[in-house]
């Protein structure tokens, strides 16, 4: 009989570094693994793996604490079910899973996922789908029936993101994803989305129920229109895209709380926005970071109050005019979003 030993290195914070190692009795074998992790804010990077038994044993440990969690969801009748930070690749493997189609929440943040599988839709009392931090690329059709979904989160936790953090990679959402009729709560910050034709289906805008749409770190440099239908909006997040303009239809949103608007190209913003309140005291306005023509500019010196107060002015709506007939080029790009690690292939990501 030889013995397993596994090192664990856990690094919380800069300044603050804990060892834990585990002895474990393995027959037949000697076998030393270092497993190495670090961890910010809830993310865990496994770094090197060494010996000639570690891989398998670690797979088959895996599926059975997998499978342990199933069981006892479906045994207790369990609403929530959490496999966050477990290295799962595909669905599929997780023994069980569809079968609960009793949970309202998944939580399957920050494992190494790169599709979901049709079979979601089993599970049709989901409320609460949490897939943030994983290495996505497409999601099915079928992700429109969760009729009862009211949270979805396709994003980034942390900003800003590093070499070492899993990203997810949507660069086209599934026809027919406007189809969620109860969805609140959407967040697809971090991917690879954009205004042209097939990256939005056409009924994203129907999506009327929600009250919260984060979109920051995408690559738009349009936003459409029909943003206008999502009247129920709380909070709107188009923070670091590549954004030249607002439509004037985001004059309608008028429950809007928090706009999110720094990190773009802007250089005006419509008159329209003035229809909006967000300069009380539980309002959130941000803009930075936009190269603001002048007039705007030394408004946003005196304060946010003042810059809605001038593009509510005749005089602005005038300029605001003037300004989009001579249809001005618009600012250069300030980044490269082809480095963004959404855009590297997985093979190499993962290396």
């Amino acid at each position: 009989m030889r013995r397993l030993f596994l090192y664990y290195v856990y690094a919380w914070t800069p300044l603050r570094l804990v060892w834990r190692s585990e002895e474990e009795t393995f027959p037949n074998k000697e076998s030393v693994c270092f497993r190495i992790h670090f961890r910010v804010g809830g993310e865990f990077d496994e770094k090197s793996c060494f010996g000639n038994t570690s891989k398998h044993f670690f797979k088959r440990t895996m599926s059975k604490s997998l499978k342990k969690i199933v069981e006892e969801s479906r045994d207790r009748s369990l609403p929530e079910v959490e496999m966050c930070d477990r290295g799962i690749s595909n669905m599929l493997d997780i023994p069980g899973l569809f079968t609960l189609s009793h949970i309202t929440q998944l939580v399957l943040s920050h494992n190494k996922l790169t599709a979901v599988p049709p079979n979601i839709s089993e599970l049709k009392n989901l409320e609460v789908l949490n897939l943030f931090n994983n290495q996505i690329e497409e999601l099915p059709t079928q992700i429109s029936s969760l009729q009862k979904l009211k949270h979805l989160n396709l994003g980034f936790l942390l900003f800003p993101p590093t070499k070492k953090e899993r990203m997810n990679r949507l660069s086209v959402l599934p026809r027919g994803f406007g189809s969620l009729p109860a969805l609140e709560v959407l967040d697809l910050t971090y991917n690879n989305l954009n205004q042209n034709s097939g990256s939005l289906p056409g009924n994203f805008f129907y999506l009327t129920t929600l009250r919260a749409l984060y979109l920051s770190d995408n690559d738009f440099e349009l936003l459409p229109p029909d943003i206008g239908k999502l009247t129920k909006l709380q909070i709107l997040s188009l923070r670091d895209n590549d954004l030249v303009s607002l439509p004037r239809e985001i004059g309608d949103l008028a429950q809007l709380k928090e706009l999110h608007i720094q990190g773009n190209r802007l250089t005006v913003l419509p008159p329209e926005l003035g229809n909006l309140d967000l300069t009380g005291p539980k309002q959130v306005f941000k803009a930075e970071n936009n190269p603001w023509v002048t007039p705007i500019a030394d408004q946003f010196q005196l304060g946010v109050s003042h810059v809605f107060e001038y593009v509510r002015s005749e005089t602005y709506k005038y300029l605001y005019g003037r300004h989009m007939q001579a249809n001005p080029e618009p600012p250069k790009k300030s980044s490269d979003k082809s480095r963004k690690i959404s855009r590297k292939p997985l093979a190499a990501k993962n290396k």
